[in-house]
């Protein structure tokens, strides 16, 4: 039977990376709905288009156009062994439609890891990160730091911290994820599928928890 999780974590908890990691060892496919909505607007498709329509009057783009998005991939036979998905839902609404979307095929959602970071962590991941113009490496301020403070080690370029690094807006992200989200994850433990990690650790030890938790959770 097919496999369905849904990842959850606030920007800077690794989410991306442990999603790419657990899907790679579980041999699910990893629905991104970042990646799932540039395709679409990429090759206009009817659903872009509509999407376009909203995104072009500053418009957030209606749930049943991202659901019918997420429904048009998980129909492909590549998903035949069921997905992880990253970035939807985001909503208990959308979480809902999911759930009525799978269970027509007779599927459900097995299991919902939430990587959990506190705050202040996840600030100093992602204030602490400069960047290079003209090679693009990325150094960070205390986990890899450039040898000369402010210079490129390949290039000797100036090094810049783009505007979504800076603190304040780091800390508005989070705080905005939070208040959208937080309903999600409530929805989730509610349905008893919330599965919490310590996002803290070594990347590698967060990948062990995980799949640790999610074959615990469906033996």
């Amino acid at each position: 039977m097919a496999k369905f999780i849904v990842l959850l974590g606030l920007p800077g908890a690794g989410k991306g990376t442990q999603a790419h990691i657990i899907s790679k060892t579980l041999n699910l496919a990893h629905i991104s709905s970042g990646d799932i909505f540039r395709e679409n607007l990429k090759n206009q498709t009817e659903l872009g288009k509509l999407a376009q329509t909203y995104m072009d009057r500053g418009a957030l783009v209606p749930d049943d156009v991202t659901i019918a998005m997420i429904q048009d991939r998980l129909s492909r036979p590549y998903c035949n062994n069921g997905a992880l998905l990253d970035g939807f839902p985001r909503t208990p609404t959308q979480a809902k439609a999911l759930d009525e979307m799978l269970s027509k095929t007779n599927q459900k959602i097995d299991c919902v890891p939430y990587i959990n970071v506190p705050a202040e962590v996840l600030i100093e991941r992602l204030s602490g990160r400069w960047s290079c113009p003209t090679c693009g490496f990325v150094y960070h301020e205390k986990f890899n730091p450039p040898i000369k403070p402010g210079i490129c080690d390949k290039d000797q370029g100036e090094l810049y911290q783009r505007a979504d690094d800076k603190v304040e807006t780091v800390k508005k992200r989070i705080d905005v994820y939070w208040e959208q989200t937080s309903p999600l994850i409530e929805y989730y433990q509610q349905n008893n599928l919330l599965l919490e990690i310590d996002g803290t650790q070594a990347i590698e030890n967060v990948s062990n928890q995980l799949l640790d938790s999610i074959q615990r959770r469906n033996s």
